[in-house]
């Protein structure tokens, strides 16, 4: 029976999951969620749902979790473990930086600072991976697909930011995007 990975229609957080589930061959379905328009972005279709799903805490990132373990994607060393864990905090900061100017109402006066910061964050990644050929070492990991999602945020919003990053584009060209809105409704850039 294949498993249900509910969403609304956008790649949000969900993205990294499906990019996992593709990787891992296992047989899903998405059930997608629409919101409402504004003012009010009515979330009701997903919020009577949600808790009659059987889960203690119907959780985008526990379901990556469980995935990735079921699958032997969390690193095998400890130094794998330690690069695994560095690297999925670093890439939820850089999400809600990214997601937190998106959302707000100053998107054109926030852009700017933005992308002038974003070389420097960019070129953190590139000295992370290194000269490995993934970021935790050499087998793949399910941080993997979260930086690959991250950084094709970037890629979208600004799409020379990884021009100068041979080893960071080399990466990115090793796993295919599936296209679709990044964010919600309520967002100022890519939710339409």
């Amino acid at each position: 029976m294949p498993m249900t990975l509910g969403y609304r229609d956008l790649h949000g957080l969900a993205h990294t999951i499906r990019l996992l589930l593709e990787y891992t061959d296992s047989s899903y379905e998405e059930k997608t969620y629409t919101m409402g328009d504004t003012p009010e972005y009515d979330r009701s279709q997903w919020l009577k749902e949600k808790f009659k799903l059987g889960l203690d805490f119907p959780n985008l990132n526990a379901i990556l979790h469980y995935i990735a373990h079921k699958h032997n994607l969390c690193g095998e060393t400890e130094e794998e473990k330690i690069r695994v864990d560095i690297l999925e905090n670093q890439t939820m900061d850089t999400r809600m930086k990214l997601v937190m100017i998106c959302y707000d109402s100053e998107f054109e006066k926030l852009k700017p600072k933005y992308l002038e910061e974003l070389p420097e964050k960019l070129k953190l990644y590139s000295q992370f991976l290194g000269k490995r050929p993934r970021f935790a070492g050499d087998k793949i990991t399910f941080v993997d697909f979260l930086a690959y999602d991250i950084l094709d945020h970037n890629r979208i919003f600004e799409p020379h930011c990884l021009d100068g990053l041979k080893k960071i584009s080399a990466y990115m060209k090793s796993r295919s995007f599936i296209p679709g809105l990044l964010f919600g409704k309520s967002a100022t850039w890519n939710s339409t």
